[in-house]
């Protein structure tokens, strides 16, 4: 029996009847490089979905069986694609299978923003009632500029829109955008935005590209939201941006090195409202996240 390595501790029922007939071998929640590539020469699968950890040329090179490898979920950052390419494994990703889940969360973080939701909740906590000093954002006709609008960002445009948001838009690749975003150049998007929200893939070209530049050609007072990759945003800029008032508060489900380091800034950051890359886990999502990775893999399979 031919078996499929999973770079997790499971999948939803919904994929595993999909996949009966393979022998399904587990890495574990939290599997090492090393453990992986352990799992690929004893077992030298002929598919490998990844949920967790990165996937090198080091455990495609213990798999010579490899055929295919599908992300469960749609970041393929932590597949070296050219490794694969190179020795004819196809790479696939669940394109748009937690697409409402993160939007939801990139919504949910600018609200909590604008709304300075989690600070009057610790002061509430504490006993205070802060009504006569503090003054909320309010979103509505404000502009809210989306790098990236595949499935998530537009989404979340339409989301926004709902809300009597304007919405500005940049992405070289997207076609058929809809008539509620208004498709910008970049500078256009940060000179422009009252919100800036990060939608698209990380990739060498894009690494840090919100950086100390970029944040200061935005306006005073900017909310950032990053749902997609940490590596997207320069994190010591955005630091210094807090800090000087520039960017008003920051909304982050992901970052540069993950888990999130003990002692971090952003911890100590009253103005960063942080979430531990959840924006995609919800029951919904997982199930569309094994489904689609499970069919992904099986339909190149059949044709290899």
């Amino acid at each position: 029996m031919s078996a499929i390595l999973v770079t997790g501790a499971d999948l939803a029922p919904q994929a595993l009847e999909l996949l009966e007939g393979y022998d399904l071998v587990y890495a574990g929640k939290a599997p090492t490089e090393e453990d992986v590539a352990v799992l690929c020469k004893a077992h030298n699968p002929v598919a490998i979905i990844v949920r967790y950890g990165k996937l090198t040329a080091a455990m495609m090179d213990a798999a010579p069986a490899l055929k295919v490898i599908a992300k469960h979920g749609t970041g393929t950052d932590t597949i070296d694609k050219a490794a694969a390419k190179a020795r004819g494994i196809e790479v696939v990703a669940a394109v748009g299978a937690n697409a409402a889940a993160v939007a939801e969360q990139s919504l949910a973080l600018m609200l909590a923003c604008a709304k300075s939701v989690v600070e009057l909740n610790d002061r509430m906590h504490q006993g205070h009632w802060d009504k006569a000093n503090h003054k909320s954002l309010e979103l509505g006709s404000r502009t809210v500029g989306l790098v990236g609008l595949g499935a998530i960002g537009r989404r979340f445009a339409k989301m926004a829109d709902a809300m009597g948001m304007r919405v500005i838009g940049f992405d070289p690749y997207a076609k058929d955008v809809p008539g509620y975003v208004k498709v910008v150049d970049l500078d256009t998007l940060w000179r422009e935005s009252d919100v800036v929200s990060l939608h698209c893939p990380l990739t060498d070209d894009n690494r840090g590209m919100l950086n100390a530049s970029a944040l200061a050609k935005c306006k005073r007072g900017v909310i950032v939201i990053n749902t997609a990759r940490g590596g997207l945003v320069d994190e010591q800029a955005l630091l210094a941006a807090l800090r000087t008032g520039q960017v008003a508060s920051a909304g982050l489900d992901s970052f540069a090195v993950e888990p999130l380091a003990a002692g971090h800034p952003f911890q100590k950051q009253e103005r960063v409202v942080m979430s531990p890359h959840i924006g995609g886990v919800t029951g919904d999502a997982y199930v569309n996240m094994g489904v689609g990775a499970a069919r992904n893999l099986l339909a190149v399979l059949a044709h290899a």
